[in-house]
């Protein structure tokens, strides 16, 4: 959980050897869609960890059938229990038994990757549980996110793309002998209900030797992960008139950092550079390039939509930019003054710097708001507006505070907020400057004071 530089570690208990669960795990196969089609073309499968995999994959959330979990992203889980409750796979494994098989109430991310960490290793297949932070969620098949504020620097909920701040899904261990044995290895598995595969909402299992290099052709699924480790973040600022002006493309912004937990420890291991090639070497641009291709063939045969259409947020298609984007010859950062505390008001920092030997001046629109995990705000914390005149080469600090009784009440687990300023230079470029802050749970304290007792007993 947490943010890319502030990870926070939330502990699970598998418990795939607990009483029961590998009758419940056979139970899932048995309720899937696949099972019911047909019972013995299903069974003589079961031998296929690819086949299995991607039974499982949709079996564990219920988008599609009676699966284990329900998935929820909203702030109200009174009907059920707030995904942040939950601590280990058996307790929900049981409890979709003992309700007649419905699904139990409510799952993220990280809760199903939990469990199906949990059904897999029971079944027999390796597997461990992946975290991609700044993962990008694309749903039109291109390998670009869009993120739209409005003249005043504020994130607009109006886009179908989205970058979660973290995505937990899996890996498992198997050879392909439907791609062939260069495939071989860890699989992704999620079953995160995200998008439909072949009309089915599961993703995987795909190859990261594949996801590696650029084989996004390939079953299954490939193309999907590829893009949530390798978009590039566009920043778009929509006017009044609607129009929209494009500000910046971040080509390193998605798939920062990519991580499972050490053997024996708590720790992570950083197992980004099996996804991906370092970013800006020559191999990362070969295979983006080679990606891109392949997008491009497969956008003229029609198998991939080009755009993606969302009644209710008015964004029907990739806006094009109403001119070249200008340079604003300026830099900024926000910077954090203390590590944040839940209770505590947060101090910030927008650090701007002239990058020129000639003057500037800028019009800076800050605004803040609370965030799910997901990068959805939900409710506005800050607005402040600043004029800043930067000469040659100067620095300019702006110090800000976010007050902990506005955010007290519209805070969500796991305690985000987004920070953004939108910057614009007379006559000149825009620069949109963003920060997410993940704030820290405090630190509880127990002391017990008082007389010690000694205990006997009295033999009879």
């Amino acid at each position: 959980m947490g943010t890319v530089k502030n990870l926070q570690y939330f502990g699970w208990n598998y418990g795939q050897f607990e009483k029961d669960i590998l009758d419940i795990c056979l139970d899932i196969l048995d309720r899937s869609l696949e099972y019911a089609k047909d019972p013995a073309a299903d069974c003589s499968k079961r031998g296929d960890p690819v086949y299995v995999g991607r039974v499982i994959s949709a079996m564990i959330n219920s988008n599609d059938e009676n699966g284990v979990l329900e998935g929820k992203w909203e702030e109200d889980f009174s009907d059920g229990t707030d995904p942040t409750t939950w601590n280990g796979s058996a307790e929900i494994l049981s409890n979709w038994r003992k309700g007649g098989y419905e699904p139990v109430k409510y799952g993220q991310c990280w809760v199903f990757a939990g469990v199906m960490c949990t059904v897999l290793r029971c079944l027999g297949i390796p597997t461990r549980v992946i975290t991609n932070y700044n993962s990008a969620h694309n749903t039109d098949g291109v390998l670009s996110i869009d993120i739209f504020y409005d003249e005043e620097g504020k994130v607009l909920d109006i886009s179908n793309d989205s970058i979660w701040n973290f995505h937990v899904w899996n890996e498992s261990w198997f050879i392909r002998r439907d791609l062939g044995s260069h495939y071989d290895g860890w699989q992704v598995l999620d079953s995160t209900p995200q998008e439909p595969s072949k009309g089915i909402y599961c993703c995987g299992p795909t190859s990261v030797t594949a996801i590696k290099e650029g084989d996004v052709d390939l079953d299954y699924d490939c193309m999907f992960v590829y893009a949530e480790v390798n978009s590039d973040r566009v920043s778009w600022i929509q006017h009044s008139d609607k129009t929209k002006e494009k500000v910046y493309s971040d080509t390193a912004a998605i798939g920062q950092y990519i991580s499972t937990k050490a053997l024996g420890s708590i720790q992570p291991v950083d197992i980004t550079n099996k996804y991906k090639y370092r970013e800006g070497s020559k191999m990362e641009r070969e295979v983006y390039d080679k990606v891109s291709k392949k997008l491009t063939e497969r956008e003229s045969g029609g198998e991939i939509p080009v755009v993606s259409s969302n009644p209710s947020t008015g964004v029907t298609e990739k806006p094009e930019a109403t001119a070249d984007v200008k340079e604003p010859g300026i830099h900024g950062k926000f910077k954090l003054v203390e590590s944040p505390v839940v209770g505590q008001d947060i101090n910030l920092i927008l650090i701007l710097k002239n990058l020129t030997s000639e003057f500037k001046s800028v019009k800076v629109s800050i605004s803040g708001s609370s965030i799910l995990y997901t990068g959805r705000p939900t409710r506005e914390l800050l607005k402040e507006f600043r004029s800043v005149f930067l000469g040659p080469n100067q620095e300019e600090k702006i110090f800000m505070q976010i007050y902990y009784s506005e955010y007290e009440k519209y805070l969500f687990m796991p305690n985000m907020i987004e920070v953004s300023a939108l910057c614009e230079v007379k006559n000149g470029g825009k620069l949109v400057v963003r920060k997410d802050i993940s704030l820290e749970n405090p630190l509880v304290n127990i002391k017990v004071y008082g007389l010690s007792y000694s205990f006997y007993v009295k033999e009879q």
